[in-house]
């Protein structure tokens, strides 16, 4: 027994159908555009580079996954540019965020270990071990770690959402892109930007709450006021 072939969609014969599919797609190619179109306004102002991001006590830095428990290349170049901000004074501590979810896999600790190997001092590194996306990072970093301006650091493509985020989960911030090499997994991280930012709207509207959130955590207070 032969299955039936599917059928072709038929394109409209008639000028008006013609018009109004031409109409639809146009529609859609806006609606598609209009998540990114968002993020670069409200990002327009705030991207700097380590060099000119002004002074700010906080800076966050998102996780980027693990290899073998430790940072990725991609996760790593995001801490060395905290590394370097707070070498060179324009930071007082590190918030790393990122997933902890299980027992075999800890971003922030391992983000911890990179940066006092690389000069930042173990008392200036405050970890959220639930920052399971950038939306739950930001709101975490301001209703449990009491963070009200920092400075953000991520790949380039990436930072504009990240920056965008957290200035609607009330942390006002600036956000450093450090360079990154245009590999596979760069190129997939530009693409999959295409459909986050169309998420990080939705979180932007709707303001979900953080899949977990827990209680208020003092551990930025008394880093900023130990001693350097």
């Amino acid at each position: 027994m032969r299955l039936p072939k599917p059928r072709r969609p038929r394109l409209p014969r008639t000028r008006t159908g013609q018009r109004r599919l031409v109409q639809a797609v146009m529609a859609g190619c806006v609606l598609a555009l209009l998540p990114a179109t968002w993020m670069y306004v409200v990002t327009g102002d705030r991207l700097r580079t380590t060099a000119d991001v002004p002074r700010t006590d906080v800076a966050v830095v998102f996780g980027a996954g693990l290899w073998d428990g430790e940072p990725s290349p991609y996760l790593a170049h995001r801490l060395d540019a905290a590394a370097e901000l707070y070498r060179a004074g324009r930071i007082e501590v590190v918030l790393v965020t990122g997933d902890n979810s299980r027992e075999d896999y800890d971003e922030p600790d391992a983000m911890r270990a990179y940066l006092t190997r690389h000069g930042v001092p173990d008392s200036r590194i405050v970890s959220d071990y639930a920052g399971f996306d950038t939306w739950d990072s930001c709101v975490r970093a301001k209703e449990i770690f009491g963070v009200d301006r920092a400075v953000l650091i991520s790949q380039g493509f990436h930072i504009r959402r990240a920056v965008a985020l957290c200035q609607e989960a009330g942390v006002a911030s600036y956000g450093v892109g450090v360079d990154a090499k245009h590999d596979v997994t760069w190129y997939y991280g530009g693409t999959r930007e295409l459909f986050a930012a169309g998420k990080a709207a939705l979180d932007a509207v709707f303001e979900p709450d953080p899949r977990f959130l827990g209680s208020k955590e003092p551990g930025v207070a008394k880093a900023l006021a130990a001693e350097r």
